[in-house]
């Protein structure tokens, strides 16, 4: 890491960036950088999955460790399935600490178990860790939506997200290293050691032995023949992709925001508070990325205070169609129709879009599987970009921890802008509208897109099917918000 080491030194007052928008490139940028870390490697993940991303991740950190390099692993408990012990073989390994943020006491991933378990102390696991985080020898970060698991780096041909991370060296990495030591000490954060019977040890041996089942193939790249050439990371260090220089600002929660909240403490402090000043700052217009769109009654009334300032707001999330969270639909419709009256311009992704510009996707993957929608950004006027975990709701808000970079960069600002831009083409996405029904009628919804070149527009909401789009509407009437 000593070339972007020596980068930093000749720009003392500002932090280097570079946006990571294609998926592949962020599995094999984090593969790369486990090879060539030589001190330490510090990983927060919410999701760490065990499918072939998880595994190659899994087996690079082991390597790490076998040559010296310490290596911690923080992963949330919420949404673990089986395999993804497999990491935990690595837990008595030499060189190697792993710790379990707020764990299930139930280690097996029978449903039926985990949420008889989850009934009974719901006030405690409700609360999750949402953060991700790579720091690789205190010198370089990467930052931004993306789990480990192969939908994240678009190579499952069956299921793929819109993700983003962020690439970054200099000061900025100290502060994003010490939020990672405050979750790493946090009394919920539990050995995994402590967690593991001799046969769930053993389980997880098994599970890392399993042949990996090259999806990669499947989605068009071959990730050892890029790894030999060494890419993307040779082009950062040749400086084929520069680097952009700039301030930011770490935003993150504590570990302890939940007994705050459970004491009734305001949480305005935490991560939300310099977004929210980063938003009523906007003076031309503000752009949203967000794959879940429940806000609180404040960051609503954000929102709606900018439009009657006259700035511009935008905002993509993801359609009935594209989405595989059926109960975070539910809570999304509540917001549609005051968010149009308002004057908020509204885009939801498409599940397979006609276009492959600005979604990360290989060129195999175009239209293949259900695309959906995973990063998390804003960008305010022209000037700046936030970049992180948090999504625009209120399990966000309340219930998750999660961490983002503010970055103050008209260039990061401008390129997440035509991302934004190509996301939401009509070959892309559905642009929501609202049409008059008539005196004493609601206003409709309608929906228009571009199918091979030709305009649609329906008022019917694209489902994947007539029982999607009920079960929603049932759901829909149950009011979940702030779980969501």
């Amino acid at each position: 890491m000593q070339p972007f080491a020596a980068a930093a030194r000749s720009h003392p007052d500002v932090s280097g960036f570079r946006l990571l928008s294609v998926g592949v490139d962020a599995l094999l940028l984090r593969l790369e950088l486990i090879a060539q870390a030589r001190r330490s490697l510090d990983l927060q993940y919410y999701i760490f999955h065990g499918d072939e991303s998880g595994r190659l991740i899994t087996e690079a950190l082991s390597k790490a460790a076998a040559r010296g390099v310490r290596v911690r692993i923080l992963v949330d408990d919420g949404e673990s399935v089986a395999g993804d012990e497999q990491l935990f073989a690595l837990a008595g390994q030499e060189n190697v600490a792993i710790r379990v943020f707020n764990p299930w006491r139930y280690r097996g991933h029978n449903v039926v178990l985990r949420g008889l378990e989850f009934a009974f102390s719901r006030g405690r696991l409700d609360y999750r860790m949402h953060n991700k985080l790579f720091v690789a020898d205190g010198a370089i970060a990467l930052i931004g939506g993306r789990n480990i698991g192969d939908q994240y780096f678009q190579v499952d041909p069956q299921s793929q997200f819109a993700d983003e991370d962020v690439f970054a060296t200099g000061p900025v990495v100290a502060a994003l290293a010490a939020t990672f030591g405050q979750f790493w000490d946090s009394p919920l954060a539990v050995p995994a050691q402590a967690l593991l019977s001799a046969r769930r040890a053993a389980a997880a041996q098994l599970a890392r032995r399993r042949t990996l089942p090259q999806k990669a193939a499947s989605a068009g790249f071959n990730y050892q023949e890029r790894l030999a050439a060494g890419e993307p990371l040779a082009g950062l260090l040749a400086e084929r992709t520069p680097l952009e220089w700039a301030g930011a600002e770490v935003a993150c929660d504590d570990p302890d925001k939940g007994r705050r909240i459970a004491a009734g403490e305001r949480v305005g402090g935490l991560l939300f508070a310099p977004v929210a000043r980063e938003i009523r700052a906007t003076r031309s217009e503000l752009t949203m990325v967000t794959p879940y769109l429940v806000p609180t009654a404040e960051e609503l009334r954000l929102l709606e205070e900018r439009r009657a300032q006259q700035r511009r707001v935008r905002i993509l999330t993801t359609s009935l169609e594209a989405n595989k969270d059926p109960l975070a639909q539910a809570g999304y419709m509540h917001y549609r129709v005051a968010l149009l009256e308002s004057g908020v311009e509204l885009f939801e992704i498409r599940a397979r879009p006609d276009s492959r510009r600005g979604s990360g996707e290989s060129t195999r993957l175009t239209r293949s599987g259900n695309y959906s929608l995973h990063a998390k950004l804003l960008v305010f006027d022209h000037s700046g970009v936030l970049v992180g975990s948090m999504n625009y709701d209120q399990r966000s808000r309340r219930l998750n921890t999660e961490v983002g970079l503010i970055i103050h960069s008209a260039e990061l600002a401008a390129e997440t802008a035509r991302r934004f831009e190509a996301m939401t083409q009509p070959q892309s996405a559905y642009a929501v509208t609202l049409q008059d029904a008539g005196p004493g009628k609601r206003p409709r919804l309608t929906w228009t897109t571009q199918v091979d070149g030709r305009p649609v527009s329906t008022h019917t909401e694209p489902a994947r099917s007539a029982w999607q789009r009920l079960e929603v509407h049932l759901l829909s009437l149950l009011r979940f918000d702030r779980e969501l």
